[in-house]
């Protein structure tokens, strides 16, 4: 029988460890934490502030069999996670399982490898306090301000809204970029490039080199730049210098989880929330180090090992042994930056996520410890005869790659201007050019860029909100709560003005370009501005960049022993309530967020845009009248912010009738899952991009007639004795419906599901196969 329990919060990393330990050791998980505050009264003492925990149900069995085995051991190892997080789930076990601390060790290891196992299990500490408090004090804040706050938006904008402290300023932060976009007033200017004719017999008898140059100043009519393209007729182009100088580019330290998730998003698509669930894998199985961190320290044997994998790979002069320091604000985590366990190993068994995931990981970690890329850099000047303004030519050459070779750290927007690694022809100071052509175009500013998830990370990093471990649920939570949604913009077409000077000659053209495209960015819904406008109306301190930083400092000080977590929440509580019961009290004319664009001019009514119980409407008439007003859904390509009077009434001719189909009428209208058609009570969704204003009764026929088509494909087999039991396929496979309720088919019979029996399904029903705990 095993002398020691050792206890971790996942399955996955319990099973990883218990490779390393021998029979002595028995590995269990509690599957994260296994209380947490009550769901009632706040889960807090609001006098005290004293936190109220609870076991939840799904947690009792797994606290029943770890009470058990605890009993049974001699020692049991506390190995939850080293961070504040992690601590708490420690001191939780401790408590609930009521261990006793002579028998009881905590031990702390940031990699899974059986070293590390092994010499944790060597030097056992007491659990931290101060790092439990600290958690305890943002679990106990958050819960505060979540539970007081949403009752306010159920009341005031409409009900199921939450309200958080990192949440909240997340979608601030997205809503005030929106609203910098909409109030951009983009600035024109006259961009002036030529191509210059070097002389021939540089490239030989017959060749013709051009090169490519930038005025160095723009110029902001069309008359200013017709003039200096006037002036250039006639003008000598003389190069006036040529100056060379050496550079170099230093690689991007290893990753801290900040820059892992951003550098995912950009290389591998990954959403934050992905990024983090692939990385727990791969550090779980013993591939990575820990990855909520901030850190980018590597340790000695991390800096040791990369030396002969460079050398081996690449060659001695790849290596240069470069250390970084942290430079986050409050950096609190004792690990190191995130790397692979063994630098040796630069390929994984694993999904293709995680093999992605993996090797990005490695080749930053790798590249972290090699030597600079060098290159030589060439700026070539060119005046014009008679004017102030110069013409210059960049270019870059790449005289050793170093780095390089192995990874070149991307950007969330690329210069448009950029010319990296471009040889420039050889010239030298004196000779004069002659031009191919010259020509100066309109260019416009361009408007803020909106947040992809990477750069709202960085952000949030930037401006100290959240931790490693928040940027990921934060981001994920703001859109599940359908405050942000993640989207495309077009953009629009728009005409410039060329000038274009050759041959002696100017003429005028037009050229077209995409302004304002853009994919996957984070949008703000109209529910999420207007829940930001309200809270930021009524609780700036709470939406406040500064103060949310300034919690997290606290925090750090709690964790360090330097200040007492009830008394921050006390002060925080007795400033934060009153306001609570101010903003619920108010009475105003309008509801939160509700708008009057105009007056129906059939009834003569006011036209409204407001937040309801399914989202954004528009609605004609008051409530109270004798006649009750009518509501149209707001669809998802309009905004209650810029709706005009004729787009709302347009709605109002919601539903159409299109006619009639097998002796029934088909209606089109929209609802708050989309716009739809609907024939002898079946529902059928318009797909995106069509417009049940518009759509026609053909399309709308065929539409039902295709769905039918795949409901009839998704029937594999039904019984005659048991009309309730029936067996399909769809999206994730063939699957048993019994009494409206779907049941999986275990693997080794979903191949033949159509030739199941009976019998056979009803002891699927009876015994359903288990989902596999993640």
């Amino acid at each position: 029988m095993p002398k020691n329990l050792v206890i971790v919060e996942s399955p996955a990393k319990a099973k990883t460890i218990e490779k390393f330990l021998g029979e002595d050791y028995k590995v269990m998980s509690s599957f994260g934490h296994i209380r947490d505050l009550k769901k009632k009264n706040f889960g807090v003492d609001l006098e005290t502030f004293q936190p109220e925990y609870e076991i939840p149900a799904d947690k009792t069995k797994v606290v029943s069999d770890l009470r058990a085995q605890a009993k049974k051991v001699d020692t049991v190892w506390l190995a939850s996670d080293e961070d504040r997080e992690g601590e708490a789930i420690s001191w939780h076990l401790a408590e609930v399982l009521k261990l006793d601390p002579a028998r009881a060790k905590r031990i702390v290891f940031h990699e899974i490898t059986k070293p590390a196992i092994l010499s944790a299990i060597e030097n056992p500490r007491n659990i931290d306090h101060n790092l439990v408090d600290a958690q305890q004090a943002r679990r106990v804040l958050d819960r505060l301000v979540g539970f007081k706050l949403s009752p306010v938006l159920w009341r005031k904008v409409k009900p199921n809204l939450s309200a958080g402290r990192v949440q909240s300023v997340a979608v601030r932060l997205i809503v005030e970029r929106e609203r910098e976009i909409e109030n951009f007033q983009s600035e024109m200017v006259y961009r002036v490039v030529a191509n210059f004719v070097l002389p021939q017999s540089q490239e030989g008898e017959g060749a013709t080199v051009l090169l490519r140059a930038e005025l160095n100043k723009a110029f902001k009519t069309e008359a200013e730049a017709k003039a200096f393209l006037e002036s250039c007729k006639n003008a000598e182009f003389t190069v006036e210098s040529v100056v060379k100088r050496p550079t170099k580019r230093t690689p991007a330290p290893p990753f801290t989880t900040s820059t892992l998730q951003q550098e995912a998003s950009r290389k591998l698509g990954f959403p934050v929330a992905t990024t983090m669930r692939v990385a727990q894998s791969l550090y779980e199985a013993g591939w990575i180090t820990y990855m909520r961190t901030d850190s980018m320290n590597l340790s000695q044997l991390c800096l040791n090992s990369c030396g002969p994998v460079i050398k081996n790979l690449m060659g001695e002069e790849y290596h240069h042994r470069h250390t970084y320091h942290t430079q986050a604000k409050g950096a609190q985590e004792a690990h190191e930056a995130i790397r692979p366990t063994d630098m040796s190993r630069e390929k994984i068994d694993g999904t293709p996520q995680e093999k992605r995931l993996y090797s990005l990981i490695w080749k930053r970690t790798i590249a972290s410890q090699m030597a600079d890329a060098k290159l030589e850099k060439t700026v070539i000047t060119i005046t014009v005869g008679g004017r102030e303004e110069v013409f210059q030519a960049t270019g870059e050459v790449l005289l050793f790659d170093g780095f390089l070779k192995v990874y070149r750290e991307s950007r969330d927007v690329e210069n448009e201007n950029e010319n990296d690694e471009a040889l420039l022809p050889p010239l030298s100071e004196g000779d004069v050019l002659g031009y191919a052509d010259i020509s100066a175009r309109q260019r416009y500013s361009r408007q803020p860029m909106r947040y992809t998830e990477a750069s709202l990370v960085h952000k949030m990093e930037e401006l100290g909100i959240g931790r490693p471990s928040t940027y990921a649920p934060t981001i994920s939570t703001i859109q599940q709560r359908k405050y942000v949604e993640k989207g495309d913009r077009e953009g629009f077409l728009r005409t410039c003005d060329v000038l274009t000077l050759a041959q002696g000659k100017i003429s005028a053209s037009q050229v077209e370009e995409r302004v304002g495209a853009e994919k996957g960015k984070l949008l703000p819904t109209d529910t999420g501005t207007v829940v930001n406008n309200f809270l930021t109306n009524n609780f700036p301190e709470i939406l406040d960049y500064n103060f949310t930083a300034n919690v997290e400092k606290d925090f750090d000080h709690v964790a360090e022993g330097k200040k007492e977590w009830t008394s921050l929440i006390q002060q925080f509580y007795g400033d934060f309530s009153p306001s609570v019961d101010r903003a619920m009290e108010e009475r105003t004319e309008l509801r939160v967020g509700e708008r009057e664009i105009g007056i129906d001019p059939e009834s003569g009514k006011p036209v409204k845009v407001r937040i309801g119980k399914f989202g954004p409407m528009v609605q004609i008439g008051v409530a109270g009248e004798e006649e009750k007003p009518r509501f149209a859904t707001l669809p998802a390509n309009l905004s209650m912010n810029s709706i005009t009077l004729e787009e709302a009434l347009e709605l109002f001719r919601l539903p159409r009738k299109l006619g009639e189909y097998e002796g029934e009428m088909i209606e089109a209208n929209t609802g708050r899952f989309g716009p739809y058609v609907r024939h002898a009570g079946k529902f059928v969704s318009i797909p995106k991009g069509e417009d049940p204003l518009e759509i026609s009764l053909e399309r709308a026929i065929e539409l039902i007639q295709d769905k039918r088509d795949s409901e009839e494909k998704s029937h594999l087999k039904s019984f005659d004795e048991e009309p309730e039991m029936e067996v399909r396929t769809g999206r994730y496979g063939p699957y048993i419906v019994y009494k409206g309720k779907n049941y999986r088919i275990p693997k080794n019979k979903a191949t033949n599901a159509a030739d199941l029996t009976l019998e056979e399904c009803r002891k699927i029903v009876e015994t359903p196969v288990k989902s596999k705990k993640k």
